[in-house]
């Protein structure tokens, strides 16, 4: 006759619980960096604001593939989200981003409007602060 298994001793219930307490803190992450932006953006202009927009949309691109890959390593979440943010930005070399974003502030904000060079370091800035962040959160827990 076999005992019966207990919940807590099933691997997966602990690893879905992980799933979901990481999917919230990603969520939280997600809000903070958007609260981030729009601090920077009402307190700061020019050059600073703008570099620090674009650090920005790489950290929450990066929260928002932990929050659909919550199992996911740092690097390989950073390095996704870095992905996109540089395929988003050869994008405006075509002119598709720039015509959506004539016709939408949500195209606009997301897609942006023209290349610019200096972008893609600053994307790969926010990826590294991101990833040491997601580490360091993953370390600790």
């Amino acid at each position: 006759m076999e005992k019966p298994t207990e919940p807590a001793s099933i691997p997966d219930a602990d690893r879905d619980t992980r799933g979901i307490k990481a999917r919230a803190v990603a969520a939280v992450a997600a809000v903070g960096t958007v609260a981030a932006g729009l601090a920077v953006r009402a307190g700061a202009d020019g050059v600073f604001a703008k570099y620090a927009g674009s650090a920005l949309y790489t950290v929450l691109l990066c929260a928002l593939v932990a929050f659909c890959a919550p199992r996911a390593r740092p690097l390989v979440v950073a390095a996704t989200a870095l992905g996109l943010s540089w395929a988003v930005e050869f994008a405006q070399l075509t002119g598709v981003p720039a015509e959506l974003s004539a016709h939408s502030t949500a195209a606009r904000l997301v897609l942006g409007s023209t290349f610019n060079a200096p972008d893609l370091f600053w994307y790969a800035v926010g990826a590294a602060a991101a990833w040491t962040v997601h580490a360091g959160a993953r370390r600790r827990a």
